[in-house]
Order: C-alpha cells, then structure tokens, then sequence
C-alpha cells in the first residue's frame, strides 16, 4: 500500500493531504525504468566482461578442440616428410647407386604444385585463419607429390631389378684372351707412346700380345653391330653393343668369326689375334665404351680373376710404355 504524504497548510492551520498527478505518477515512474535500464545494461556489460555465453563457450571448447587436432595433424605431416625424407635418401645413396641409375635430382623432387588458383576456393572464402589452411593444404600436396615420385623411382628401380640379371650378363666383365698367368697386357688405358707416330697421345683401351690366331672371346652378351676391314687404324674390327650403354672394340683380329647381327653371349668366340692395321706386332687392341665415352677396360676384369690378380692387372696397365697399336 502506497504511503499517503501530508503537508501543513499555514492559512488554515491544518495538515493536508498531498495530491499526486498522474503526470508525476508516470514521471516517477520513467525515472525508475530509466535507472533500472541503466543498471541492466551495466551488470549486463559486467557480466559478459567476465563470464561467457553458453554459445561462446560452445564455440571457445571447439576451437580448442581444432587446435590441437590441427597441431597434431601438422605433427603427422611433419613425421611423414621426415620418413619420406629417408625414403628418397635411401633411394638415391642405395637402391640407385646399385641398380646404376641416376639420382633423381632434388629440383624434381622439390617441385611446386600449383599457384594460388588451385587454392582459389579457400582464398576467397574469407576465412579468419586462411592462412593457416593454405599452409596445411601447400604442405599435404607437397608431400603428395614427392610420394608419387617416389613410387615412379621405386617402379623405375623395380624394372631395373628385373633387368638386373640380363645386365650383369651384358656388362664386360672378363679379359677379352686368355691370360692365367698376367703376361699379356702389353700396354693400358692412358697417355701413350704411339709406336708409329712416336707422340704421346691418348690409348683408348688396353693391349694384349698374343701368337697369330690366339682365340678372342666376347667379354659380355650383346649383339655384333660392326665388322669391318681397314688397312689402315684398326684394320680387322668387330664391335659388339651389349646394350645398358656398354659397347666393346675388338681390333687388329686377324679372321672373324662373326659377323654383323649376331647374338653373342660372354666367352663366345669371336675372331683371333691377328697384326692388321697400324699394329706393330701381333697383339689385341681392346675398348670399353660408357654412353658414348671410353672408359679404362681394367675396371672391369673382374669375374675371372681374384683380388691379387686384378691388384696386378691395375698395376700393369698404369705403366707408362709404348702400345702395340
């Protein structure tokens, strides 16, 4: 119950009741709304200072949650380059260094994927963390490709291991005369006296003396590609590709025993010892050819003769003399 107010009225000497309009009814009355508004907003302000919504909170717990699925996904992706890492090391120091390939070159390896079109969806979405996204993204495809490359090489390695076989057979790998006792090489790969010309220049191969008629065998499986006669240089020359970039040089034979097209295999018979072309003395003058670019022979004696021999062989073949041609 409203409390009635009164006031002392001096000319009739008497208290009388205070009259209150509705006009300061409603004026009263806004003036409490307004205070009570002010209030509300403040706590309100205060409130939300200091406490969050239930939606914000909701939404504070889930970016929580992302983060830490984001930073041990960024972990994962950072242990799958390491190991992809060790992968394409392994690869290029072992696998293709046995298979003799190549290694891939790091720019291939290392290669982009695309500008900003292909991540064109996420640029323009506007997104607050956009550029934590396309880190991700750029880092995912990344690794994507370097493992497609990687499974190409190991397709490329797993071929070569299948040919492994055919090319350990082709590769030269035997003296191409008989020669047990090491007396035959006359002269090795290197700077040369030239036994006509008598200037030093480069010998391409090695020489080895031997009788008129000395059998000379195919030192690899490969196919005869050249048989040819010349008076002068190498006079009677055979030359077999053993394919995988190896070729071989046989001259100054005296006869063939092959000729252009046939399939030989390592210790078949091609031709003999002969002294035709520029050659001073009966002798076999013997060339090994790497892509193109010939190589010392000497390297590869070594399926028919121990350490100890292949040791003389090395030493032989380093002397400083003159070739037979």
């Amino acid at each position: 119950m409203a409390r009635i107010k009164y006031y002392y009225d001096t000319e009739t000497c008497r208290y009388e009741r205070v009259k209150v309009s509705k006009w300061d009814i409603f004026l009263n009355l806004l003036g409490f709304l307004s205070v009570a508004l002010i209030l509300a907003v403040g706590i309100i302000i205060v409130y939300n200072s200091y406490f969050d919504s239930p939606k914000e909170a909701q939404l504070k717990k889930e970016n929580k949650e992302l983060q830490f699925y984001y930073e041990m996904m960024e972990k994962e992706v950072n242990n799958v380059q390491k190991v992809l890492s060790s992968l394409q090391e392994r690869d290029d120091e072992v696998y293709r260094n046995i298979m003799g390939a190549e290694p891939i070159p790091s720019s291939i390896r290392s290669a982009g994927v695309g500008g900003a079109e292909r991540y064109k969806n996420i640029i323009e979405s506007e997104l607050e963390r956009e550029n934590l996204i396309l880190g991700m993204m750029q880092e995912l495809d990344k690794v994507k490709k370097q493992m497609y490359i990687q499974t190409k090489s190991y397709d490329e390695i797993l071929e070569l291991a299948e040919n492994k076989e055919e090319m350990m057979a082709s590769i030269p790998a035997i003296q191409p005369i008989p020669n047990k006792e090491l007396k035959r090489l006359a002269s090795g790969y290197g700077m040369r006296m030239h036994p006509i010309l008598k200037v030093v220049r480069i010998h391409e191969g090695c020489d080895f003396s031997a009788p008129r008629g000395t059998p000379i065998y195919a030192t690899g499986d490969g196919e005869v590609t050249l048989v040819r006669t010349t008076f002068g240089g190498f006079g009677k020359l055979v030359v077999i590709d053993h394919g995988f970039g190896f070729v071989t040089k046989y001259a100054h034979m005296s006869s063939f025993n092959v000729k252009i097209g046939d399939k030989v295999k390592r210790g078949d018979c091609i031709g003999f010892v002969g002294t035709t072309g520029t050659s001073t003395a009966p002798h076999l003058h013997y060339e090994i050819h790497k892509d193109g670019k010939p190589i010392n022979p000497v390297h590869y004696f070594y399926q028919d003769v121990s350490d100890e021999e292949y040791e003389k062989l090395l030493e032989l073949s380093s002397r400083e003399n003159q070739s037979l041609g």
